[in-house]
């Protein structure tokens, strides 16, 4: 599979697309203002604990207050007390994260957050999620740092490998090669060998492991110095990121419209990927390097509810705040059989372009997928395993639950961003976000009945209606008869003025 990336970068924001066998698979988009902060250090301090809830909120400097769970606390332990997260309490003394001092080893292993926290306590955290609508960040004291190959976890002393890295024989040795590294780096903590990492030697790994210490010490000693709230380590910008996360040997160009972005890759690259720095290219043409790929294009396309199928049918997309669904039709496709093979096709077909979209999308959260009924129980299970095998080259966390009674697949992706369509999207302020609007008859009914209610309190001989064109042609003609009897039923008459300005929902009526 050839897979491209390109970088497109203007004053006001980066976006960043990935490209497998020329069709866009995922959009990524940094802006100036807005830049994502998971992965940053702060160092906080707590303003709110909850008990109820198992959680506080942090001020970490931002608009909205962070928010903190126990279970994303680090608990104290053997492995975690050398190489501490340091935490600052009212008398600026330092003490090991996830403890009070009076805290008594009993009332740990409860794991309630009052024994880890109290307000006005200063704490270093890790934003894990970004503020996503009206929520803050998600924070988390259990810290790490990234680098190609690796992620150090000062907190912990444990040695782990990614999942995708499926390979049993790689795994193991990747794990001798990384104990190797570490013969001469006995200042703990943990590592967690990312999946780019498979096929790297120990030597590629101890210049790694110097990187991140060196690294680290920076963060700690920053982390002592200033007062909260304040930023103790900002992660790298997206285009940077990217290739600093993507798995280079299936990477063939990495194309930026920047020359200042250009250097800044290839030094990048130079320092700790030289094999991918002979696919960095400068895009310099005169097109638009977005339009010349159609992603502009594909990001419209994305913003829309329907997704249509090479066979007829569609995929309808509906995002909302508690969940996403994806409704499965048939459409236009009728098949060559029956109705269970014409089924059984559009639902295989629907899985690739479900995939493909989740990611495009960045859809996140719970997702509820109503693939078109299937009576055989053997087309049930294949199109199971194709989801399965369509999301597997998902980065994000994906989970798949069982059938539900009604036959609704049920599935989770992980969310750590806002959604394409939130990242470039607002609500309509004509319909508040609802996406429907009151029909024109609907309207039509809501004046008329407003003007009884203001004949019986108001004394005038004339009601003006002010609404849209396509609302008064309505009251003058189709409802024409329920005019003329509303107004010899109040004794008052009835003006109408067109008013382009309003939207449709929209009315006034002034007594003359």
């Amino acid at each position: 599979m050839s897979s491209e990336i390109l970088i497109n970068v203007t004053p006001m924001e980066t976006r960043v697309a990935l490209v497998e066998n020329s069709v866009l698979q995922e959009i990524s988009i940094e802006r100036q203002q807005f830049r994502g902060i998971v992965g940053n250090i702060y160092k906080g301090k707590v303003i709110r604990v909850l008990p109820g809830m198992q959680a506080a909120f942090v001020d970490i400097g931002l608009e909205k207050a962070g928010f903190i769970h126990v279970d994303d606390i680090q608990k104290p332990g053997s492995s975690s007390v050398q190489n501490g997260t340091y935490i600052q309490n009212s008398g600026n003394q330092d003490q090991i994260a996830g403890t009070n001092k009076n805290t008594k080893n009993s009332d740990i292993k409860n794991g309630e957050i009052k024994h880890f926290l109290h307000e006005g306590q200063s704490i270093v955290v890790q934003v894990i999620k970004d503020p996503i609508s009206t929520k803050g960040a998600r924070l988390s004291t259990k810290l790490s740092v990234s680098s190609r190959y690796l992620v150090y976890m000062p907190n912990v002393a444990h040695i782990g490998i990614s999942q995708r890295i499926e390979d049993a024989a790689e795994r193991v040795r990747l794990r001798q090669q990384l104990e190797v590294a570490l013969e001469d780096n006995k200042t703990g903590g943990g590592y967690i060998l990312r999946t780019s990492a498979e096929g790297v030697d120990a030597a590629e790994l101890v210049n790694e492991i110097e990187f991140l210490q060196q690294l680290w010490g920076h963060v700690s000693e920053t982390a002592k110095l200033i007062k909260a709230p304040d930023l103790v380590y900002e992660d790298l910008p997206i285009f940077l990121r990217v290739l600093r996360d993507t798995t280079h040997p299936k990477i063939e160009k990495v194309r930026v419209d920047s020359q200042q972005s250009y250097k800044e890759l290839c030094d990048f690259a130079q320092r700790f990927s030289p094999e991918i720095l002979p696919a960095i290219e400068y895009f310099s043409s005169n097109k638009p390097l977005f339009y010349l790929y159609s992603i502009e294009d594909e990001i419209t396309k994305a913003l829309g509810k329907k997704v249509l199928l090479k066979s007829g049918g569609s995929l309808i997309i509906e995002q909302t705040e508690a969940m996403t669904t994806v409704d499965i039709n048939t459409g236009a496709f009728v098949g060559r059989r029956n109705l269970e093979e014409t089924t059984f096709k559009t639902n295989l077909e629907a899985v690739s372009t479900l995939a493909r979209q989740l990611r495009l999308r960045n859809l996140g959260g719970i997702i509820i997928i109503d693939f078109i009924d299937m009576q055989d129980a053997e087309h049930q299970r294949q199109v199971m395993r194709a989801l399965e095998k369509a999301l597997s080259h998902d980065r994000a966390k994906t989970v798949i639950a069982s059938v539900s009674a009604l036959g609704l697949v049920e599935m989770t992706r992980k969310r750590t961003s806002e959604s394409l369509e939130r990242v470039l999207c607002q609500p309509c302020p004509t319909c508040e976000g609802k996406g429907r609007l009151k029909s024109v008859e609907t309207t039509c009914y809501e004046i008329l009945r407003d003007v009884l209610r203001q004949a019986r309190a108001t004394e005038c001989k004339t009601f003006e209606v002010l609404a849209v064109q396509e609302v008064i042609d309505y009251l003058q003609d189709e409802e024409s008869s329920h005019v003329t009897d509303l107004e010899a039923f109040v004794g008052r008459t009835l003006e109408f003025r067109v008013k382009s300005s309003y939207f449709q929902e929209q009315f006034d009526i002034i007594p003359v």
